[in-house]
């Protein structure tokens, strides 16, 4: 007996010093992070929330939503904030708990409450209207965006998204949203486990091509901070509710759409999210990308553009001349390059 308690002891005392270990290293790693990695953008305080935001370029508004695990660098490092800053004025929010955003612990942050919080984000920025592009998880807050204020959105592009409920084993990742034992898991153990499995989820989400050397350069340590993980895991325990409860309104959606998606896609099914939503909804046009997995923007961030360009053009807004580097994207879309 004694010697079994003795045992326990030692194993108690051997991970709580694991646990500390862990602790420590994943402050020092994110504070480093920061450090590093500073805002880059500006920052607007809408319903009480302090959002991150980038903003460039002059012109019609374009709004960009990232989707789950990232921020708004995402669309930086992918190009596609730069070609669209040459013809609009363009806004990238960190979404509510993503790089620099503030994320209460008092509100659940459906793909609706986001939507709602964004778009006061917006007013305050004098923005009165916008055409909304989302990524995966982002294409949730844009619909819900579209259907609570039609006359606010102009018209939606969307990149990658999940749509329609499936069988998800991303849920096993939301651990790190659940109160008390998931504070001390997305403080200790969570990160480092991420950082082990950051690699190949990229080669998943980038599957059947190659990970972009672009992705490669986002910060990984700025997206395994715990404040982060937890909206991570939150979303990922969000995803088949919400989108279970949006299927339910998309025939609703009163603004057009361009629906892009790789054929290919290994994180939401192109049969059973894109292709479906284009049969469902009103106004909608159907962009496949061949050979392409999840991340579209970086496949094809000139298609991405194309598609703005043509919300823009069926909307009426006056969008300014392209510049040479929007020129050459147009031109590669336009040859199917």
């Amino acid at each position: 007996m004694t010697n079994n308690i003795k045992g326990w002891q030692i194993g108690a005392a051997a991970a709580g010093l694991g646990l500390a270990a862990s602790f420590f290293y994943v402050r020092k790693k994110s504070a480093q992070a920061e450090a590093e990695h500073p805002p880059r953008g500006r920052f607007v305080t809408a319903d009480g929330v302090r959002l991150h935001y980038i903003e460039r370029g002059e012109g019609p508004v374009l709004v960009l939503l990232h989707g789950n695990g990232v921020y708004a660098d995402d669309f930086d490092h992918s190009g596609l904030l730069d070609a669209a800053a040459q013809r609009y004025r363009v806004i990238a929010f960190d979404r509510p708990g993503f790089g620099y955003s503030e994320r209460p612990r008092n509100r659940v942050w459906t793909p609706q409450a986001q939507a709602r919080l964004l778009r006061h984000a917006l007013q305050e920025l004098d923005v009165d209207s916008a055409i909304v592009l989302g990524h995966s998880w982002g294409t949730l807050v844009a619909l819900s965006m579209a259907l609570e204020a039609p006359d606010f959105v102009r018209g939606l592009v969307l990149l990658s998204g999940y749509y329609y409920p499936s069988l998800r084993a991303d849920v096993l990742a939301s651990t790190p949203a659940i109160p008390v034992i998931g504070d001390l898991m997305r403080y200790t153990v969570s990160p480092l486990v991420g950082r082990m499995m950051w690699r190949p989820i990229a080669r998943r989400a980038f599957a059947p091509m190659e990970v972009d050397a672009r992705f490669r350069a986002l910060p990984v340590w700025m997206m395994l901070r715990p404040k982060q993980l937890r909206a991570s895991a939150a979303e990922a325990a969000m995803m088949v509710p919400s989108a279970m409860a949006l299927a339910k309104r998309y025939t609703e959606l009163k603004v057009p759409a361009v629906i892009v998606s790789g054929t290919q896609d290994l994180v939401v099914d192109c049969g059973h999210n894109s292709e479906r939503l284009n049969e469902r909804i009103p106004d909608s046009e159907l962009q496949l990308q061949p050979g392409v997995g999840h991340m579209t923007h970086y496949a094809h961030p000139e298609q991405a553009m194309a598609a703005v360009d043509a919300i823009a053009a069926r909307v009426g807004e006056p969008v300014l001349r392209r510049s040479p580097q929007a020129e050459a994207m147009a031109a590669a879309s336009n040859s199917g390059v």
